[in-house]
């Protein structure tokens, strides 16, 4: 074998493994997720990419809506209530989260948010990281109230 067939097999032997190698990182990644990413939200209640994965719908026996919620870096909810109120519980990332008329706090991977009923609030991801939580929503007053956008100058106060 000349020298330059044996450089381009050892080259794309390297290749090979740093595809395999950042692959295995990805698969890593989302098998250490406790839940599965969900869908896509589509809808004009969030600005930037967020996911749903529903783990529990409210229903006659028991009230609590539970999701799992995956906010990209700078994503995050409008402003908006429950009528009986939320928590969050924060699995990963970095978020932030604000109540009307308050300074926005810092969550991270471990904190509890307990959302008062019928107070305007927003969370999501900080600007550089993404942040996923499982937010426990009562239904038995009534569905989310969803305000006006939280904007730019809100969201980098």
């Amino acid at each position: 074998m000349n020298l330059k067939k044996g450089r381009v097999i050892v080259f794309t032997f390297c290749i090979a493994i740093g595809i395999m190698s950042c692959s295995n990182k990805k698969e890593e990644q989302i098998d250490n997720m406790i839940f599965k990413k969900g869908e896509k939200i589509t809808n004009n209640n969030f600005t930037g990419e967020v996911w749903l994965n529903n783990l529990a719908q409210a229903d006659s026996i028991n009230q609590n809506a539970v999701g799992s919620v995956t906010f990209e870096p700078g994503a995050r909810t409008k402003w908006h209530s429950h009528p009986a109120g939320q928590i969050i519980l924060a699995l990963d990332g970095v978020g932030y989260y604000q109540e009307k008329g308050s300074p926005k706090i810092m969550v991270n991977k471990g904190d509890v948010i307990k959302c008062p009923a019928n107070i305007a609030h927003w969370h999501g991801a900080s600007v550089d990281a993404k942040f996923v939580q499982v937010a426990i929503t009562g239904r038995e007053k009534g569905e989310t109230v969803w305000l006006e956008q939280v904007s730019d100058v809100e969201y980098s106060k």
